[in-house]
């Protein structure tokens, strides 16, 4: 029973490798946390906390699974100019299988500020990517096997973009998350190319703040993401502020998976979120959890920060 249960789960993993590799760059990591840390989805958020700000975040996806995903980042932004630009930067580490892409991001942001209103940004984002997947370390049945005697690696540019609008108490975002068709030949050769609408991936991330009473703020929200030829994957999520000190919150990805989360505003300038994620889908039965962990920190006098910085 167990020699088949292996199987089972070398079979699986052996699927999901074969999807990414299939579109090598173009698979982009998941987070559970994305609505307390957009920059890793839309550029277009940088500077518009108010502060200078650094999130440091780690997902282990189904852990105790072969070859799982293992996601880290380090982003960083700040608003110059009285605000009216916000640039960022962001340091990733992404290991699928026996892939790995590790990548640097530069981030501008022009910001429109409406009197009385909120606040309209256009955000760039360019870099670099180094792609590898190390094939000779696979187990294969026939010794020797010729696709798999070499490695396959190479650096490839990025471009990202988004529009992102917030007031105190709403935000919507729209971005794209890859501007480029990038792709390591098995020569290692790089082969770059426009993204069409067949390709095109796209993100939509919206939410609000409803004050029940002083010491509670219930905070929904909501992304989607399409891409041609794939369902259109929807987190719907609900936090519930307590004194502005802890929240509790719970997700719900279509097709894939419930979470629970818990951030706790230790002080003004340090955020610590956790979140776990428990898998419904096909692979639910062969998957333990996901573990997924955040640590922000922000710099400055809170007097020059935006008003309810905790919620978005």
């Amino acid at each position: 029973m167990k020699f088949y249960s292996m199987v089972y789960k070398l079979s699986a993993l052996s699927v999901v490798f074969l999807l990414t590799v299939s579109a090598f760059a173009q698979q982009k990591p998941m987070y559970s946390q994305y609505m307390f840390n957009m920059l890793n989805i839309n550029p277009a958020y940088a500077g518009s906390r108010g502060a200078m700000s650094a999130v440091a975040l780690y997902r282990n996806q189904w852990v105790g699974f072969p070859g799982a995903p293992r996601t880290t980042t380090f982003s960083f932004d700040m608003p110059i100019q009285n605000r009216k630009v916000g640039l960022g930067m962001q340091l990733y580490d992404d290991r699928v299988g026996i892939e790995r892409t590790t990548g640097f991001n530069a981030i501008y942001a022009f910001r429109f500020q409406f009197a009385g209103s909120g606040t309209l940004s256009l955000g760039l984002q360019a870099g670099l990517l180094n792609y590898q997947a190390n094939y000779t370390e696979v187990n294969t049945y026939l010794p020797n096997d010729p696709a798999f005697s070499s490695n396959v690696r190479g650096i490839l540019p990025a471009f990202a973009a988004g529009v992102y609008y917030n007031s105190d108490k709403f935000y919507v975002g729209f971005s794209t998350p890859a501007l480029l068709r990038t792709k390591i030949k098995y020569n290692n050769a790089a082969e770059v190319a426009s993204v069409t609408s067949r390709d095109l991936h796209l993100y939509l991330a919206s939410g609000t703040v409803f004050d029940l009473n002083p010491d509670l703020a219930l905070k929904p929200s909501i992304l989607v993401k399409a891409v041609s030829g794939a369902p259109v994957e929807v987190d719907i999520n609900c936090n519930l502020w307590l004194q502005n000190k802890i929240s509790l919150g719970a997700s719900y990805r279509t097709g894939d998976a419930i979470v629970g989360m818990v951030e706790y505003q230790v002080n003004q300038q340090l955020r610590f979120g956790y979140a776990y994620d428990k898998t419904f889908s096909n692979l639910g039965t062969l998957v333990n959890g996901t573990h997924e962990i955040m640590l922000r920190l922000e710099f400055g006098s809170p007097s020059v920060r935006v008003s309810s910085p905790r919620y978005f």
